[in-house]
């Protein structure tokens, strides 16, 4: 599942698209995805300028001019292309070919771009894991996907002070504390583990005992804080990890998955200049881990 950096590389890569763009007319080829489309959304929608693009930990808000926003959530094997005057922007090479099966195109957004031309926004998803709703903006919050998320890994309330509020006293593993979309919205399996590993703690050790008696942080949560910080800002900036079938707006790869320390590299050497340990792949809560064993401690 595409996770806070792949959303992000879609949100950029479709607000040049979609911002100050017209919605002509929305066209919902099905009545629902994972679940059902709102009722009467594309008359809601039609007529409506979108005024920005923007984002909430793994879900994408294409906000409108009447305080309403779309909510996508992209699924497993969700992505959206665009086609202006004949041409599909699908570039590059594909670590998995994304689908262009017209079949799966569910829901189609006829824009009339900033620049006053048509453009077409297609959602495409195989799998229909995907979903789509709209909130009132205002009230974002009260959204079921939305409602009690933590911070943002890359928001200003992030840090390790925060993180040592959150797993004071805690005995659940440091890997299912930081999946929790409570404590870090958007944090997701591939980056946990990558954190992790630059942090040199085991994915196992509770989370309280990186807490001091006063509730103060430990110099290992604020390494821990800062490698979170640090692993989503550059996948952010290499464009995502385009794993498996995901792949930018426009086509284009994201490459950070080049840049994966432990991540799917079972059974090979350690990056940690100076050891000699193997990656290593355990299961916690029915998950794969990747993790160095003789280097996080």
């Amino acid at each position: 599942m595409p996770e806070l950096p792949e959303v992000e590389t879609v949100r950029r890569g479709l607000a040049p698209v979609m911002e100050a763009g017209l919605i002509e007319r929305l066209e919902l080829r099905r009545a629902d995805l994972r679940f059902p489309l709102p009722e009467g959304l594309a008359g809601r929608v039609a007529g409506r300028r979108i005024v920005a693009l923007s984002r909430r930990a793994k879900y994408l808000l294409i906000d409108l001019d009447d305080g309403f926003s779309i909510l996508s959530h992209l699924g497993m094997s969700g992505s959206y292309r665009v086609e202006a005057g004949g041409d599909a922007r699908q570039p590059g090479q594909f670590h998995m070919a994304r689908s262009r099966d017209e079949k799966h195109d569910h829901v189609i957004f006829h824009l009339v771009a900033a620049n006053g031309r048509p453009v077409r926004v297609i959602y495409n998803d195989p799998r229909r894991f995907g979903f789509m709703d709209i909130l009132e903006r205002r009230v974002m919050q009260e959204h079921p996907a939305l409602g009690g998320l933590g911070p943002e890994p890359v928001g200003n309330g992030f840090d390790a002070a925060y993180l040592a509020g959150r797993f004071k006293s805690k005995a659940q593993p440091l890997k299912a504390a930081l999946l929790d979309q409570r404590t870090i919205a958007g944090l997701g399996n591939i980056y946990v583990c990558e954190a992790l590993w630059r942090a040199g703690l085991s994915p196992q050790t509770p989370a309280g005992m990186l807490v001091g008696k006063a509730g103060e942080p430990l110099p290992a949560l604020v390494l821990l804080s800062d490698a979170i910080r640090a692993v989503i800002d550059e996948a952010i900036a290499a464009g995502g990890s385009t794993l498996r079938d995901h792949i930018r707006a426009d086509g284009s790869l994201g490459y950070f998955q080049h840049s994966f320390n432990v991540y799917d590299r079972e059974g090979q050497d350690c990056r940690t200049p100076g050891c000699t340990g193997k990656v290593e792949r355990i299961l916690q809560s029915g998950r794969s881990t990747f993790h160095c064993a003789r280097c996080q401690r």
